[in-house]
């Protein structure tokens, strides 16, 4: 089921591997894939690296896409990074999260899934009582490329400035419409009143 994959271990809080992660090294799909369910392992209740994550997370929480960008950002000292497992936001992880920390930053890819992604993320972790903020990551795809690219410094400077859910729901808006244009600027003003 593995065969010529990169394998990633999935270890619960209590420090035991319940589960592999394998990511193809080529252009094959699916990208990522994981071990089957089982009485121990349930892909849509765990988390990738919560594990040492919980020890530094009370304060934030940053939820990544993928088990490279968790891993890039434990390397450059975010230690509070934790990622889904191949899949969208689940219930049972929003609850997992709220259990160790108060507030989660969603760093998902810049492209459009990683966006529609994180919309989803925002509205799941809200209904469990979570502050949520989403992360904006300029020149890079996503936070793996961007601590490359311009290190582990500038990276927490941009995490200092992600947005809430407002501002973020806001710059959608916006993202639409041409406010130099007389009929565009009514039209985004009434979508932001409607959304306030």
């Amino acid at each position: 089921a593995f065969r010529n994959r990169l394998m990633f271990p999935i270890i619960d809080v209590s420090g035991d591997v319940i589960a592999f992660g394998g990511r193809v090294m080529d252009d094959s799909k699916p990208k990522y894939k994981n071990s089957s369910d089982t009485p121990v392992f349930k892909k849509l209740r765990n988390l990738f690296a919560l594990n040492f994550a919980r020890m530094s997370c009370a304060e934030s929480m940053i939820l990544c896409e993928g088990y490279m960008d968790v891993i890039a950002l434990h390397a450059a000292g975010f230690t509070n990074a934790v990622a889904t497992l191949g899949t969208a936001i689940t219930s049972d992880q929003a609850r997992l999260m709220s259990r160790y920390t108060k507030k989660v930053i969603i760093c998902y890819d810049s492209d459009e899934p990683g966006q529609k992604a994180a919309a989803r993320a925002l509205r799941m972790l809200e209904e469990v009582g979570l502050e949520v903020s989403v992360l904006k990551i300029p020149g890079a795809k996503d936070p793996d490329e961007y601590i490359k690219e311009y290190g582990k410094d500038k990276f927490r400077a941009v995490l200092e400035q992600s947005r809430s859910k407002f501002e973020y729901n806001m710059d959608g808006v916006l993202s639409k419409y041409d406010i130099n244009l007389p009929q565009d600027k009514i039209e985004a003003t009434s979508a932001l009143v409607r959304m306030i």
